[in-house]
């Protein structure tokens, strides 16, 4: 597909921490195309995240502020409001690619401070065919319902 998002975002992702066994930390290696991001500027509630560039240059926004990045930068960013929401950006001419570590704090609630949506997310046991369980919703707060509405 052409057009809209598809123009701006591209990435491939590696999940490896449970395939290194890892239980209380998630790790993956995001690699990003020239020109493309792998995820809106958003930020974390729950959880807290740590990037590795690990190849390539691009910049990374935090808050309302933007910071060149390139090979071997390290990059916090910890759980809060908009001025903690991020995005890595592949501003060079070949791919960029890096170690993303996070917590796994489980429900999650993320915003997304350019579309002004929000997700709340939460993984749950595996069912009973050993597959992964997970609840995901996305809305504007604007359009919820009312606590008491269909009671």
């Amino acid at each position: 597909a052409t057009g809209g998002a598809a123009d701006r975002y591209g990435a491939k992702m590696w999940m490896v921490g449970s395939a290194m066994g890892a239980q209380k930390l998630g790790y993956n290696v995001t690699s990003v195309a020239p020109g493309k991001r792998a995820f809106p500027f958003h930020n974390h509630r729950i959880n807290e995240e740590m990037f590795l560039i690990l190849k390539g240059t691009g910049e990374i926004r935090i808050g309302s502020e933007s910071h060149p990045v390139k090979q071997h930068d390290l990059i916090a960013c910890p759980p809060g409001g908009e001025e903690s929401a991020h995005q890595i950006i592949n501003t060079g001419d070949s791919e960029l690619a890096y170690l993303a570590v996070s917590t796994r704090f489980s429900p999650e609630i993320a915003n997304y401070p350019d579309s002004g949506k929000f997700a709340v997310l939460a993984d749950y046991p595996a069912d009973q065919e050993g597959e992964a369980q997970r609840f995901s919703f996305v809305g504007r707060e604007k359009t919820g319902l009312d606590y008491w509405e269909g009671e």
